[in-house]
């Protein structure tokens, strides 16, 4: 039977191509306490579907909370992913704060309510994408604060921001709405063309927006590269992916409502050229 760290790399390499093909460039000492992250982080971020309805997903995250608060009992010792996490959180000195936002952050995925406003989309994206990179990066300095908040912030925020419009047709579909309901009425589009599939103008507009918003963090992110300690790279990788995500949604025959995702490989090429040639050039 699998470790526990393995079960958690394993789930990560199923449920999250992008972290996974980042990890492999990280020393090898690290991967293991990086996939117990990656694998928490999956874990909390697909409650959603694993519960199917708010309440008993409330009880899942109240779970995770309590793992992280020592105050889980039983079952805790039966879950791979809870194991690995707590031996990483104490081993490299993990701000339970951090962890502990990011859970209540997830909270929001549980019900049907439309995000209202842009500051609340950045806001939880900061809590859930940055916060992911600012732990990795932790990680990746032996548990000292590697002092790279304001990028992890961009970067993280880039991400999440381009990873909600690649899952736009998902949540479509299950009725969630992660575009700014602030953004939505400024281009006068309608709730109800998502929820129906209809690619209008408006919402098109509306999304085209949202990669600008994307791109603009981005950009602070890149501008920030240089007080970046080399060693915590690993953590950022994985933003690589962000621009030509962007760009592919950015063409004139894609479709809102399709999922489209990159090839395997064209995956690991972005991510290995990235590594080599820095990401600076990549972001």
């Amino acid at each position: 039977m699998p470790d526990a760290f393995t079960h958690c790399e394993q789930l990560v390499r199923t449920g999250d191509k992008d972290r996974f093909l980042a990890t492999l460039f990280a020393p090898e000492k690290y991967r293991r306490a990086l996939f117990a992250l990656y694998a928490f982080n999956l874990e909390v971020a697909r409650v959603r579907e694993i519960a199917r309805e708010p309440l008993p997903g409330e009880v899942r995250l109240q779970w995770w909370a309590d793992v992280l608060s020592g105050a889980g009992r039983g079952e805790v010792a039966a879950n791979p992913v809870a194991v690995a996490l707590r031996e990483v959180v104490v081993r490299y000195r993990l701000p339970p704060q951090i962890l502990a936002d990011l859970i209540e952050a997830r909270r929001f995925d549980l019900y049907d309510e439309p995000m209202p406003s842009l500051a609340a989309l950045e806001l939880y994206a900061a809590k859930t994408s940055s916060a992911v990179i600012d732990l990795a990066a932790r990680i990746l300095s032996d548990g000292r604060n590697p002092a790279i908040g304001e990028l992890a912030h961009h970067a993280g925020i880039a991400y999440a921001f381009t990873g909600l419009l690649r899952a736009f047709p998902i949540h479509a579909a299950r009725r969630q709405l992660y575009v700014p309901l602030e953004v939505m009425q400024r281009h006068h589009a309608q709730t109800e063309d998502v929820f129906g599939a209809k690619p209008t103008l408006e919402l098109r507009v509306a999304l085209a927006e949202m990669r600008l918003h994307a791109r603009r963090h981005l950009a602070a992110a890149r501008e920030r590269l240089g007080a970046m300690p080399a060693a915590v790279a690993p953590a950022v990788l994985p933003v690589a992916l962000v621009r030509p995500s962007l760009a592919r949604m950015e063409r004139r025959r894609y479709r809102l409502f399709r999922i489209s995702e990159f090839a395997q490989w064209r995956r690991q090429w972005i991510l290995w050229r990235a590594s080599r040639s820095g990401l600076a050039r990549a972001l």
